[in-house]
């Protein structure tokens, strides 16, 4: 029988931001679909949501691989019946390629086609084509939630950041184009940043003291607001974890660290032809 709770599902959710966006909802009562490569490290995850008004069902799988989206979406629709949040988190950072690459960056032509279309794949096309496969769902039920972890403005232009700052601003600009076009459908797609170095397995130990990095949890309080009534009517707009300020109330919160999605405010349309 279908869970009268809302489901999730949460791209790279076994560890860093993923794990603690995973374990935010499970706490707040919505099940969670886990997905990620580490099986184990999913499995210890499942274990820590132990006990939490929301259920975590792990789901391991690699999002380089075009069946796994469809294989997603039918173990949720299998366990609960719905899809109500797709938060699209998972990630390939530049220290698996090499450690010290904040210090000696990775120059565009040093990477590899296979590293190119690696983290194209896991950045930008995983979040396009989980949506795909979720929104029709949504667009049936006249609600929805989509929302992609990208990273800072800085990050998609500093030297030596092609391989992921490229790639996530691929990701950011789909999902302007997944607000445009899911308006009217009840249906939203936001963004959802850190705004800086977190502490998470995606920056290597070279990149500085963890004990003062962003935390990943710092992730939760925007988005239990952007998966909650109050934010039914918001879409297309960009949220900074770092900005949002858990002492004032959530929409005024949501209002000093929103902007709009892909770089809006910051740029101008192009003039075309009347």
């Amino acid at each position: 029988m279908a869970s009268e709770r809302k489901t999730a599902i949460v791209t790279g959710a076994a560890s860093g931001i993923g794990r603690a966006m995973a374990l935010g909802l499970a706490q707040a009562g919505i099940d969670v679909i886990g997905v990620d490569r580490a099986a184990q490290a999913l499995a210890g995850v499942a274990a820590s949501a132990a006990g939490f008004a929301g259920k975590f069902i792990a789901h391991p799988a690699d999002l380089s691989q075009a069946d796994s989206f469809d294989a997603i979406v039918n173990t949720a629709l299998a366990n609960t019946g719905r899809i109500d949040i797709l938060v699209n988190n998972a990630g390939v950072g530049q220290a698996s390629i090499k450690a010290d690459q904040r210090r000696d960056p990775i120059r565009f032509w040093e990477t590899t086609p296979e590293q190119w279309a690696r983290f194209l794949a896991v950045n930008a096309t995983a979040p396009i084509m989980m949506a795909r496969a979720v929104v029709p769902h949504m667009i049936k039920a006249n609600s929805g939630r989509v929302i992609t972890v990208t990273t800072s403005l800085g990050t998609m232009v500093r030297e030596g950041y092609l391989l992921y700052g490229s790639s996530k601003a691929a990701a950011e600009s789909a999902m302007a184009v997944l607000a445009a076009d899911l308006k009217g459908t009840g249906v939203t797609a936001n963004v959802l940043v850190p705004g800086g170095v977190t502490n998470t397995g995606l920056v290597g130990d070279e990149s500085g003291d963890r004990a003062k990095m962003l935390q990943p949890e710092i992730m939760v309080p925007p988005l239990l607001w952007l998966v909650s009534d109050a934010a039914n009517a918001v879409s297309g707009r960009r949220f900074i974890a770092a900005d949002w300020d858990t002492a004032l109330p959530a929409d005024q919160a949501a209002q000093q660290a929103g902007a709009p999605v892909a770089w809006l405010s910051i740029a101008r349309m192009p003039i075309e032809p009347k």
